[in-house]
């Protein structure tokens, strides 16, 4: 009987996919990724724990790796992108199939070159710079949304409102420029557009008297719609120097990008004075819809944390990065790929020297990983996890909030599928999209001056040229224009025709009357059109 049982499992086993058991037997002990970003910043201390609370769920899940342990080296490039690149080289000497980070888009772009060469994926979880494209960095992959998606919110934002022009402060390097380079495409698209850009050097910190300076041009400037699309030191900065300035008051409009949600989402409650300062802000954070996983993974990093660090979006992609590592080498292994390394003739014939060129390798199947990352369809805490063809992960959506008091209200979603909404993106994904301007709907906004109306959005420029318009001192037909004698105010129904066309424009026009005549006799209009050329600009008739 034991051994018809045994010539049965014989059988059995022989039934298998020769690949599954080949495979099963054949996958290494451990499997080496890196993860390179900034520890001491707002989106590194949440990351850095996101990722190594993945790797432990990931190892002790029996279904994923099936028995091989991944294990997860962190180097930090400390906001530099030259020690970005002396960590990736470092990285390069080792077994690594993947690097999770960097956090920065001025890293990334220049550790993508490393990457693509020695055929390592590059998943970064916080470079939203929407130059870093897979055409030229075909082993970058963006575990994030680009700020492209970003910046089409605020310029939908910006069009819900009727504005039409706004003013950019931004950092300036490969985030900031390509940042506020998009926010320009897509306002252009919806005919408004960006009448001032203000750079902040990321080079030497920030300065307060720098930053005073670039503000009271701001203020001198028409348009009062501010977007500051900066780093967390600059931007409080701006906004600390902005209210000293008077200009986080009535008929102000400040947007702030993702940066700043970041630290509301991670930091402990923030001074008064600092949340003072940003009264009345509208805020995008990356949306992340509230499954019972992402709820239960909270209630667990409160207890990790002691409530001393919150969970931003960006830490939360930074744990999806992992599971999406995970199962992209497990179906790598699934298709029978191999890890192996293999010399790059061009670094040997270089020499080795001091800088260890030798020392570093192809990934022989690198391509075969990245394959298995952007075909991977699974669900994380961020929602669905899936590319687009571009690489770009689908359904891209944010937050749209806004600060009051000591804290912040959710007003409203935008996603790229249904516009601005104020129904969570994932409850209108089953239904056909609308982008109609009566579905376009946020809550009530509280903006600077704790005002509920909304601002003008603009300004008669303090250093603009005035339109000067000839008004006819006329002795007839005075109920159609006059002057009021003994000052320089005019009246009348054309007068009031005029304020009221000015008062409809979208922007400011500067002015001031003129009169033509000595009020005893009409004057001559042929008189008055040959003086235009003098200076006048503008005739009123009757």
């Amino acid at each position: 009987m034991n051994l018809i049982w045994f010539i049965l499992s014989l059988f059995i086993y022989s039934g298998l996919p020769s690949s599954f058991s080949k495979n099963v037997s054949s996958r290494p002990a451990i499997v080496n990724i890196g993860a390179l970003f900034t520890f001491n910043s707002t989106i590194g201390r949440v990351a850095k724990i996101a990722i190594e609370e993945a790797v432990k769920d990931v190892n002790s899940n029996s279904s994923i790796l099936h028995g091989t342990k991944l294990v997860v080296t962190m180097h930090d490039s400390n906001c530099s992108g030259f020690l970005g690149m002396v960590e990736a080289l470092q990285f390069m000497e080792t077994d690594i199939v993947a690097i999770i980070g960097p956090q920065s888009s001025v890293v990334a772009h220049i550790i993508s070159h490393i990457t693509n060469e020695l055929r390592v994926p590059l998943l970064s979880f916080g470079a939203t710079d929407p130059t870093l494209s897979s055409l030229q960095f075909p082993f970058f992959v963006r575990t994030t949304q680009s700020d492209l998606y970003q910046m089409t919110a605020v310029a939908e934002v910006v069009n819900h409102y009727g504005w039409k022009d706004v003013i950019a402060i931004f950092i300036d390097d490969d985030y900031g420029r390509s940042g506020v380079s998009a926010l320009d495409d897509k306002l252009a698209e919806r005919r408004c557009k960006i009448s001032y850009k203000a750079g902040i050097s990321p080079v030497y910190g920030v300065n307060r008297g720098d930053i005073m300076d670039l503000l009271i041009k701001v203020a001198l400037m028409e348009s009062r719609i501010i977007v500051l699309h900066v780093n967390p030191d600059a931007g409080f900065m701006v906004l600390s120097v902005a209210q000293y300035l008077g200009m986080m008051g009535n008929g102000y409009v400040w947007i702030a990008t993702d940066w700043l949600s970041s630290v509301l989402d991670s930091a402990a409650p923030l001074p008064s004075d600092t949340m003072d300062s940003m009264q009345g802000v509208l805020v995008l954070r990356q949306h992340t819809a509230d499954s019972d996983r992402k709820k239960a993974f909270l209630s667990r990093w409160r207890k990790l944390t002691g409530g001393s660090l919150g969970l931003h979006s960006y830490g939360l992609y930074a744990y999806d990065s992992v599971w999406l590592v995970a199962h992209a080498i497990d179906a790598f292994f699934n298709k029978g790929g191999v890890i192996s390394f293999s010399n790059d003739s061009r670094l040997q014939s270089m020499g080795s020297d001091n800088l260890h060129l030798d020392a570093m390798s192809i990934f022989d199947d690198g391509a075969l990983l990245l394959q298995n990352i952007l075909q991977s369809n699974l669900v994380g805490l961020t929602g669905p996890i899936k590319f687009n063809t571009d690489g770009s992960l689908i359904l891209p959506a944010y937050d749209i909030i806004n600060v009051v008091g000591s804290g912040f209200r959710r007003v409203g979603y935008w996603s790229n599928y249904s516009g601005l909404s104020v129904v969570p993106p994932e409850m209108l994904y089953a239904r056909p999209p609308n982008r109609s301007i009566a579905n376009q709907q946020l809550y009530s906004v509280i903006w600077p001056g704790e005002t509920s109306l909304k601002p003008r959005g603009w300004v008669f420029p303090n250093n603009g040229k005035q339109l000067r318009i000839g008004v006819p001192n006329r002795v007839s037909f005075r109920e159609f224009v006059s002057e009021v004698r003994g000052t320089d105010i005019f009246q009348g129904f054309c007068i009031d025709v005029f304020i009221a066309a000015v008062n409809l424009l979208p922007y400011a026009v500067p002015y001031r009357f003129i009169s033509f005549g000595d009020g005893h006799e009409n004057p001559s209009y042929t008189k008055l059109v040959n003086l235009i050329t003098t200076g006048v600009s503008m005739m009123l008739q009757i």
